[in-house]
């Protein structure tokens, strides 16, 4: 639990100390955000704004990471055999910085054309998929000393669903799928100030939470093992380094906290698509570590909700002509229809809240009926 405490902290000291200093910096480098004509002209007054702030935040969980280790070699044995950096720690980082790398790109470019143009859609897919395809082969391709990989051959929902057996090669194909998903969908659930990052946090301190309870319940733990006596698998989970997990999404979602004290409206930096396409794939390989595939559809509800409003209006607006809603995404929609910026956020989170609230209930429902 220390560690996990001590990478939150840091994490959340260094983006909420160092976003000021990333404001200064893009703001001097003229970083400033280009605005769509065609949004919302409430948005208009935003230009300027510096982006790329996910650089802040993405810097602040990896340095925590860091601290996270350093803070374990004063844990018990028992704990110390998570010391080393480990290949979930690889995958969950790796996914995670290299989503924003591709989102850096795309925010370079539109600040350098000065228009909302960046990388076009089929480069943000392309490097997503090869992202997605690298870090799911370490992930099924890797695996450690007893065995165990950090995803599995078989589909999950609370736990790996033993008849979804994909094998290998089909579920490097579902990890990219999850990646690529999972970033978007945060990427299109940006736009209002504070909306994704509020959201992420949401999201991220549930699996926090997954990832410590799968600790303190893991398989691979000998001492728990021993004393619950006639352990099966349903009993324990089976993943790889879940208090890597629980360290890693504590520490991202804490460094999204303090980049919210500045992110918040009106903002004074945006993360861009530096911090959404980052923040997706880590929400994405989260899903993946945890064996809580599907269930991750309703931990992160909010980004499917406003992702299948994407979906809804183009298959109605290509079959019919017709829109379903005044503009998507689902948050301009609401902006069109009069509501404040600050009403659709703090609303938004509730559901965001509720839906990460649903996905822990069922969680840990299915600890209960298997212990009972």
């Amino acid at each position: 639990m220390r560690a996990v405490i001590v990478a939150a902290a840091v994490a959340f000291l260094i983006s909420l100390f160092g976003t000021p200093i990333a404001i200064r910096v893009f703001s001097a480098l003229k970083a400033g955000q280009p605005i769509r004509t065609i949004g919302p002209q409430t948005h208009l007054g935003k230009r300027g704004t510096p982006t790329m702030g996910g650089v802040a935040f993405i810097l602040a969980t990896v340095l925590a990471y860091v601290a996270g280790h350093l803070a374990l070699t004063t844990l018990p044995e028992r704990q110390i055999a998570q010391e080393k950096p480990t290949m979930t720690a690889l995958v969950l980082l790796g996914v995670f910085v290299f989503c924003g790398a591709v989102g850096f790109m795309d925010d370079f470019l539109k600040v350098r054309k000065r228009n909302s143009d960046g990388l076009s859609a089929k480069g943000k897919l392309l490097g997503q998929l090869l992202i997605g395809t690298g870090f799911g082969i370490a992930a099924l391709y890797f695996p450690s000393t007893n065995g165990q990989t950090v995803a599995s051959e078989k589909i999950s929902f609370i736990r790996d669903v033993s008849w979804l057996d994909v094998g290998k090669v089909g579920s490097v194909m579902v990890f990219v799928f999850v990646i690529m998903a999972m970033s978007n969908g945060v990427n299109l659930t940006d736009g209002l100030d504070g909306l994704a990052t509020g959201a992420s946090i949401l999201v991220l301190g549930a699996y926090s939470l997954i990832g410590f309870w799968q600790y303190r319940h893991w398989c691979g733990d000998n001492d728990y093992v021993g004393a619950a006596g006639s352990l099966t698998a349903q009993h324990c989970y089976q993943v790889r380094d879940p208090l890597e997990i629980a360290m890693i999404a504590a520490a991202a979602a804490a460094a999204c906290v303090g980049f919210l004290w500045w992110n918040t409206n009106p903002a004074r930096i945006f993360m861009g698509d530096t911090g959404a396409l980052a923040l997706g794939g880590l929400i994405g390989g989260l899903a993946v570590a945890t064996r809580t595939t599907l269930l991750s559809v309703i931990i992160g509800g909010l980004f499917v909700i406003i992702t299948m409003s994407v979906v809804i209006q183009i298959i109605s607006f290509k079959t019919t002509g017709k829109r379903v809603f005044r503009m998507s995404p689902l948050q301009h929609h609401f902006e069109l229809a009069g509501w404040s910026e600050v009403n659709i956020v703090v609303r938004f989170w509730i559901i965001a809240g509720i839906c990460a609230a649903i996905g822990l209930g069922l969680f840990y429902s299915d600890h209960l009926a298997v212990m009972g």
